[in-house]
């Protein structure tokens, strides 16, 4: 398959490899309806299209949109692309599906950033300002049984995340532990991530998890 990805947005990794193999264990329905949030390049929501789902894929960059619709077009897969602010611009629809790869790395800086590349991991103190907003509006989309698959970082509290899907009335649990090498961007602030103590002194990984959420 050929893809590309624009400059300014966030090239598929270890994580986006997990939600996708996560994604293929999903039983989904004929012409299921799938929302990928966050899509990037698109490359999760094209997995999805090649289920044979029916596919909405949506971000704020408009960057991203245009990479996910390019994409799409050379893989000829019919992808809904949007651009808008998280789940916005599916305001009143329902999913059989939702995936999120969202910006989980806590940074120093309190708020998400407007602009650049930064805006695909970067997500305040805690790592949780995107998550907390999945959390509170993607269970209300959820058709009943449908699932939401969130993947994000142990520096994030995995755990807030499970408390807070619970609370909306899912049945939420970690279902993948993933260890990969610190990138580029953990290893540049990883003296003001043990400053926070939120590695270890040692600490050379970083812990991926796979969230896997459903609506009873």
């Amino acid at each position: 398959m050929t893809t590309v990805t624009l400059p300014g947005v966030y090239t598929p990794q270890d994580d986006t490899g997990l939600l996708i193999r996560f994604l293929r264990d999903e039983n989904l329905p004929p012409h299921a309806e799938v929302l990928d949030v966050g899509t990037g390049t698109g490359a999760v929501a094209m997995a999805a299209a090649r289920l044979g789902a029916r596919v909405t894929a949506i971000d704020i960059s408009w960057r991203a949109a245009l990479n996910a619709k390019v994409n799409a077009l050379l893989a000829r897969l019919a992808i809904r692309v949007r651009r808008g602010d998280l789940l916005s611009p599916v305001t009143g629809r329902s999913f059989d599906l939702i995936l999120s790869n969202p910006p989980y790395v806590p940074a120093p800086t309190a708020a998400c950033p407007r602009r650049g590349a930064a805006r695909a991991w970067d997500a305040g103190h805690d790592g949780r300002l995107v998550l907390d907003r999945i959390c509170q509006d993607a269970p209300g989309l959820l058709k009943p049984g449908g699932v939401l698959l969130v993947v994000q970082s142990s520096l994030s509290d995995p755990e807030e995340t499970l408390r807070r899907l619970r609370a909306a009335g899912l049945d939420a649990r970690v279902v993948e532990h993933h260890h990969v090498s610190f990138g580029p961007v953990l290893r540049s602030r990883s003296g003001w991530l043990r400053d926070r103590s939120l590695i270890e002194d040692d600490a050379e990984k970083e812990e991926l998890v796979i969230i896997r959420a459903v609506r009873l």
